[in-house]
């Protein structure tokens, strides 16, 4: 057998995954604009067919059911949001903190804006009669595993009250075990608490804003939810104790700490400000 014949087979397998990848992101970039129109509960595959011109039995081929169909498009949405926040978080100069905190924060509210009818698949009224099987676990925790390596940052620098405390009682600190295996046993207790209560926070913030619950409550205009945001941000940094001040401590330091130089530390503002205003805009528009 040549050489030729021996390639043949990879290189007919890599084209038939190439066909495989190419069909199925038609299909689920077809079941994104279905969600617009008639929402998770409404998806069909033979609708998607229709519009794609093939059969019911041909998409059946890349795709199994419409629970399928739904955990495919969570764990894209989640990945997305997901790489959101970690590429906005990784920008930011480790030593600072609050601007690591900031981007992140951002970026869930930049992405929620930008992609509304994937977040709320992810956030929003849960599907009737689908249950999120655990392939989607690891993709839903990539955004709270970005905080918790912050708040893991500020448990390792000069203590302040926030941070230092260690006062849950036994029930709670065994409810925050899940959240503690990401952390770990060097932050504690309370501070772990404030940052999933900051965590909560950030996302019923970006739902009030995106479902429109904050009309009558905070300003219609764009800047006044961006405003808003970036206050509320402010404060979740300083309620978990991380201030524009605070540093994360460098591995050499003995100490374990420095005072970065001012042009090095991005404050809350400014990096919501960057990350947000331009798609804020764009979707009140």
């Amino acid at each position: 057998m040549s050489q030729d014949e021996q390639d043949r087979p990879s290189v007919l397998r890599a084209a038939r995954e190439r066909t495989r990848a190419e069909i199925t992101r038609q299909i689920l970039d077809t079941a994104r604009r279905h969600l617009a129109t008639a929402g998770a509960s409404g998806l069909s595959l033979r609708a998607i067919a229709r519009e794609l011109g093939a059969s019911s039995s041909a998409v059946y081929r890349y795709v199994a059911s419409r629970d399928d169909l739904l955990t495919m498009l969570i764990v894209a949405a989640y990945d997305a949001l997901g790489a959101a926040a970690e590429t906005a978080e990784a920008a930011v100069t480790r030593d600072d903190l609050a601007g690591r905190w900031s981007a992140a924060c951002a970026a869930v509210r930049a992405w929620a804006l930008a992609h509304p009818n994937e977040y709320a698949l992810i956030y929003g009224t849960p599907v009737p009669g689908y249950t999120a099987p655990p392939a989607t676990t690891a993709p839903a925790a990539r955004v709270s595993t970005v905080l918790l390596r912050i708040l893991t940052d500020a448990a390792a620098g000069p203590p302040t009250p926030a941070t230092a405390a260690d006062d849950l009682p036994p029930g709670a600190a065994r409810a925050l075990a899940p959240a503690r295996s990401t952390a770990g046993p060097q932050v504690p207790g309370a501070l772990l608490q404030r940052g999933l209560m900051a965590w909560a926070a950030l996302f019923g913030t970006v739902s009030s804003e995106l479902f429109g619950q904050l009309h009558g409550i905070v300003g219609d205009q764009p800047e006044d939810h961006q405003a808003f945001f970036t206050e509320s941000v402010r404060r979740w940094a300083a309620h978990v104790g991380i201030t524009p001040d605070r540093t994360a401590p460098e591995p050499d330091s003995p100490d374990g700490s420095r005072n970065p130089p001012e042009t090095e530390t991005t404050t809350t503002a400014q990096v919501i400000e960057n990350s947000t205003s331009h798609t804020a805009k764009k979707v009140s528009s």
